[in-house]
């Protein structure tokens, strides 16, 4: 198995002039050979401290054991807040716990039981424009379109048209390009003037593109909701009728205060679930696919895995389970090409870390991209092998070393849904299509808010029916 494209890392550490003004495109490029073997580094900004943490028995501690002292970077909150609001992904302590106990009950209606049929439908319609899929056509927009609208069926009971698709992938293309170069301003500490500039300026407007569309989905359930708790009869029949996440949000009460959640906080709330629940599963389709083109022989095993469970019963959450290649192929995607690289954390007190001291207010990173590229915790790390989990085989126990949807407390809330949807959106493809890459064709990882492909993923679709005997 040939090794999947991945950016060379550079012989040594850049300096930090360097970085500023060559780097800023993406962090991938920041890296250089050791950080793929280190265990825990030390890296001092004007700014800041940072340490990249990359042994499992201390990501444990940051992330699981002592998670309250170690929480969700203040600069994360920053970059994300014109976009998420304050929402589970940027909250801490008191704050996020109350969200995330609200969210949980609400989340039960993402259940794929409840949902499938709605995902199915979204699928069909992908299916239906993959058909005028042209060959090398860039298959990147169609996993972001498909993901978007399975979840604003899901979550919203609303689909989602072309126009509202475009506009928002090129909206969050523009918000995902300029937040890398933010943080480096506050990184280096730059003055406020600089970092409110035309960079920040189309970043902001990107972000209230997005969330426009969702407030305006948003707006005319809430106002219904609150017609509900002014006493109207019709208006709570309506309410409690209405099977998706949006409804048992507007449901939902504030244990200690029995108060719903306000209208900003709602958007705040499905904001994350949208960017969430699309961004980062489209991310990992698009390399699923690429890795599928690359790999024939994987990709025939994958389908005939599809053809023969379909050909026993029709496609459902039961044959969705009895995929595992398929499963395991968008696993490894998530292992090579995890949507989120790093997680960052802050040192919320004094601490110690392999006789590291660490002031607070220090930025502490936990690298899923580094973590599943490690030699000492994978066999061959840089190679496609979806086959590995299944071969009890892995060098080190992946609740140790896999955490493309991190890990304790906060672990993704819509993990499950993701390998679901994702599980029926690649044996669709595999069922009706024949994947490869256009000659000379290689596509660029680049790391920003997610790790996309800076020139796309280009794709040839061949209908099986058409395939050369």
């Amino acid at each position: 198995m040939s090794c999947p494209v991945f950016p060379k890392p550079a012989k040594s550490k850049a300096s930090l002039w360097k970085v500023f003004f060559t780097k800023r495109h993406s962090w991938l490029d920041a890296l250089y050979e050791r950080s793929y073997g280190m265990k825990m580094g030390e890296y001092k900004l004007p700014g800041l401290t940072l340490y990249m943490v990359n042994q499992p028995e201390l990501v444990r501690k940051v992330m699981v054991q002592n998670m309250a002292d170690f929480p969700k970077h203040a600069m994360l909150g920053d970059i994300l807040e014109p976009l998420l609001g304050e929402s589970i992904f940027t909250t801490n302590g008191e704050q996020w716990q109350k969200q995330r106990d609200m969210l949980d009950p609400a989340f039960k209606h993402a259940r794929v039981q409840q949902v499938f049929g709605l995902m199915q439908h979204a699928v069909a319609d992908m299916l239906a424009r993959l058909e005028a899929h042209q060959p090398g056509q860039d298959i990147d927009p169609e996993m972001t379109f498909v993901t978007a609208d399975i979840i604003f069926r899901t979550i919203m009971s609303a689909s989602l048209d072309a126009e509202q698709a475009n506009r928002i992938l090129d909206a969050f293309v523009r918000f995902q390009a300029e937040s890398p170069r933010l943080a480096l301003r506050k990184m280096f500490k730059l003055p406020g003037f600089l970092q409110r500039g035309a960079s920040e300026r189309k970043r902001l407007a990107a972000a209230k593109e997005i969330r426009t569309t969702i407030e305006d989905i948003i707006r005319p359930r809430y106002r219904q909701a609150e017609a509900a708790r002014a006493g109207c009869p019709q208006s709570q029949t309506e309410l409690e009728n209405q099977q998706d996440i949006l409804s048992s949000l507007l449901l939902a009460k504030d244990a200690s205060t029995g108060q719903p959640f306000g209208f900003d906080e709602i958007v705040d709330q499905i904001s994350m679930l949208f960017l969430a629940g699309h961004e980062t599963t489209a991310s990992s389709l698009t390399w699923s696919l690429y890795l599928l083109a690359t790999h024939p022989h994987i990709q025939q095993d994958a389908y005939e895995e599809v053809t023969r469970v379909l050909a026993a019963q029709p496609m459902g959450v039961e044959a969705l389970r009895k995929m595992v290649l398929v499963r395991d192929v968008f696993r490894e995607a998530l292992r090579l090409y995890p949507p989120v690289g790093f997680f960052a954390r802050e040192c919320a007190h004094a601490s110690e870390m392999r006789d590291k001291k660490m002031k607070a207010g220090s930025s502490v990173m936990v690298s899923p991209w580094l973590i599943h590229r490690h030699t000492d915790y994978w066999h061959e790390p840089h190679r496609f092998d979806p086959y590995r989990f299944t071969s009890k085989q892995l060098k080190t126990p992946l609740s140790k070393a896999y955490l493309p949807f991190g890990a304790g407390p906060r672990v993704c809330i819509g993990a499950a849904f993701a390998q679901q949807e994702s599980s029926l959106i690649l044996a669709s493809i595999l069922q009706h299509y024949h994947l490869s890459l256009p000659d000379g064709f290689k596509p660029r990882p680049v790391g920003r808010l997610t790790i996309r492909s800076d020139n796309g993923l280009r794709l040839i679709l061949t209908p099986r029916n058409k395939q050369p005997q």
